[in-house]
Parts: C-alpha cells; sequence; structure tokens
C-alpha cells in the first residue's frame, strides 16, 4: 500500500456541516496523515465543527479566516503553509467538504501522482443520468471553450480534486484569483509553464442535487469564462494594433520612397517592409502578451512564418475558388468582398488555434518531463 505520510490534504471549507465531518473521518480512514483545514470565514453557528475537529485529530492542521476571502485564497493560504511547514511534503491534495469526492478515489489520484509526478485531475462522467442537468451544462460548455480557445482537453474543469506534486505547488501559489477563478487560473497555468497533467475517473456523486455549494452560476461562470476568453481576445487586440501599424508603415513608406521609386517597386518595397515590421509586432506580441509562452523565441518564429506564409497564399487561393465555385463574375464586386470577408475570418480562427497548439506551445522543462 502507499504511503501518503508526505502528502497534505488541502480541506477549504465554508460554512459545514456533518459532511465535513464524514470528509475527515474516510480521509483518516484511508491512510492520510496530514490535513491543512481551512475555515474561510464561516457563520459563529458553523465554527465549532472546525474547532471540533482539530481538537479530535492531531493530523488536522486549522487555519482560520476572519471573514470570507474566497477559495482561491483559502487554497493558497493553505498552499503557502504546506511550502512553509512541510520541507519533506511530496505534494498537496485539494479536497471539497461537501463529501463529494470518496476518499478511495483521493488516494487513487495521489497514487497516481506519486507514481507519474503529475498533477492529477480527479474527473467526473457527466454522461450519467444522475447529474444535475446544470452540471452537465456548464461543464460541457466549458470544457468546449477551454479545447477551442485554450488549446486545452479537460474532461472535467471544475473537479475540486486535485494531486499536486510540490514543484508544481511552487509555481501556481502566486497564480491570480481569490476566488473560483483561481481553479481555472491553475489549468490556464498548466498550459502555459508547460505543467503536465493527468485525468483519473473518479465517482460521481451529487447530493441533494450539489445544493451545498457555494457557486454562484451567473456571477462565478462569468469570472471563469471571461478568464478563458481572454486569450482570445488578446489575440484579437494583437492582430488590430498589427494590422494599424502595417497600414500606417504602408503609407508612411510609400511617402518616403515616392522620390525614389514608382509603380509596382513602390508598391512592393513599402508592402514588403511594413509587412515584416508589422508581423514582427504580431510575433512578440502573440509570444509575451497573448499566449504568454516560455517557448524558444528562434523555434517559435519559425514556426510563426511557417504558418503565415502559407495562410496568406491560401487567403488568395481559397477565396478565388470560391468565387469559381460559385460562378461569381468579375463585376460583383459586393458579394466578391464578402466572401473575402468570411474566408478571412475562418483563417483567422483557424490561425489562432495553430499558433496556440503549435506555434507558441510551451515546452516542458527537465523537472516536468
Amino acid at each position: 500500500m502507499t504511503d501518503l505520510s508526505t502528502i497534505s490534504v488541502v480541506l477549504p471549507s465554508l460554512d459545514p456541516d456533518e459532511k465535513l465531518v464524514a470528509v475527515v473521518d474516510g480521509l483518516l480512514e484511508y491512510g492520510f496523515q496530514d490535513i491543512i483545514l481551512v475555515n474561510d470565514g464561516s457563520k459563529p453557528e458553523n465554527v465549532h465543527y472546525f474547532s471540533d475537529l482539530a481538537a479530535q485529530h492531531p493530523q488536522i492542521h486549522l487555519l482560520t479566516h476572519e471573514v470570507n476571502k474566497g477559495k482561491g485564497a483559502a487554497l493558497k493560504n493553505a498552499f503557502r503553509y504546506f511550502l512553509e511547514n512541510r520541507p519533506e511534503g511530496t505534494g498537496v491534495v485539494t479536497v471539497d467538504g461537501d463529501n463529494q469526492h470518496h476518499p478511495a478515489d483521493t488516494r487513487a489520484c495521489c497514487e497516481h501522482m506519486l507514481e507519474t509526478g503529475h498533477t492529477t485531475l480527479g474527473c467526473r462522467d457527466f454522461t450519467l443520468e444522475h447529474v444535475p442537468a446544470r452540471s452537465r451544462f456548464g461543464n460541457h460548455t466549458t470544457s468546449a471553450i477551454f479545447k477551442l480557445f485554450v488549446g486545452m482537453t479537460i474532461s472535467d474543469t471544475q473537479t475540486g480534486l486535485r494531486a499536486i506534486p510540490r514543484d508544481v505547488v511552487e509555481q501556481i501559489v502566486d497564480v491570480a484569483g481569490d476566488r473560483f477563478e483561481y481553479e481555472t487560473n491553475m489549468l490556464l497555468a498548466f498550459k502555459t509553464k508547460g505543467i503536465p497533467f493527468d485525468e483519473v475517473k473518479i465517482r460521481t456523486v451529487y447530493i441533494e442535487e450539489n445544493k451545498s455549494s457555494h457557486f454562484r452560476v451567473i456571477h462565478d461562470s462569468w469570472r471563469i469564462y471571461k478568464l478563458i476568453l481572454a486569450h482570445f481576445f488578446r489575440y484579437t487586440l494583437s492582430s488590430l494594433a498589427s494590422a494599424i501599424v502595417d497600414t500606417l508603415g504602408y503609407g508612411l513608406l510609400s511617402w518616403a520612397f515616392a522620390p525614389l521609386l514608382n509603380g509596382f517597386a513602390l508598391t512592393a518595397a513599402a508592402g514588403i517592409i511594413a509587412r515584416v515590421i508589422s508581423s514582427l509586432l504580431n510575433f512578440f506580441l502573440n509570444k509575451l502578451v497573448v499566449f504568454q509562452t516560455n517557448v524558444d523565441t528562434k523555434k517559435a518564429m519559425l514556426r510563426y512564418y511557417c504558418l503565415a506564409l502559407p495562410q496568406m497564399a491560401a487567403q488568395v487561393l481559397l477565396t478565388q475558388g470560391v468565387y469559381a465555385l460559385l460562378r461569381i463574375s468579375d463585376g460583383a464586386s459586393a458579394l466578391r468582398t464578402v466572401i473575402y470577408a468570411i474566408v478571412m475570418v475562418a483563417l483567422y480562427f483557424i490561425s489562432y488555434m495553430i499558433q496556440q497548439r503549435w506555434v507558441f506551445a510551451p515546452q516542458k522543462s527537465e523537472s516536468q518531463k
């Protein structure tokens, strides 16, 4: 049986009931020996659960927030305590206090983490009939957005059961977010920092259709979705900034070269130089601001231009191909312009996905391989 003595359970809780007692009893029964319990500003009538558990079990260390700071703040507080006070600890496992994580699944995630050295997510099966409709819809939507806009395939984006090695805890302890969005930012950090993670299937438990959850559907969902979509918004702004520089550069260069060149030579010289400048701006904005990746600059730049040049050709060829397929005459300028724009937008989305998955895909450090 795997030794769990070097793993600390991080257990944040707000206004708990008897289910918290069941969670702690189950963890102790399955061999966990160190539980960092966080009271995140609970109501006075609920505080006794924390004090009673801490008094009964020496394996528990209690951290207390005088006011509610949010799940993210509670997790980060516990992470900092672990890093400062558990020098021999190999990692942590985060568990929710509503008794929806079976201790056997918690143990399985930890065993997988110890075996592989990878962060391990305990993932539920949302296709089961007893899953509440709002939970099924919310997870499917978030997973689809993650895959499309971030390039990450995660079957359970909102799981609170996560086994995390010590070196990864060090990397995510200062990730932004004090409430539920911190858990989303944690997943995004896996992408930008090149942190490998695995999934382990766990029981799909919903008690009273998850009524005890403190998740605010509209407010907290927006806080999460805006983080995921931020990549694409920044990509759009980067493209707009580069287009403006391209246009202004072309105009200034055309004016500057006019005394020396004319006709095609003037257009080509101004256009090529302006495009080189704007593409370099776009490359560095995408690398440093949009995708915030650690990939080698030379490697990424080679990939970037390997994508950009075929994309320019594809714009012309696809557009002309549609014209020919639909038999659109040269005189139908309005329709031709609309088709050109549609092709451009389609390539724009395709380029975004290729850039995030290939051009700027983060490289793993030696400790993470």
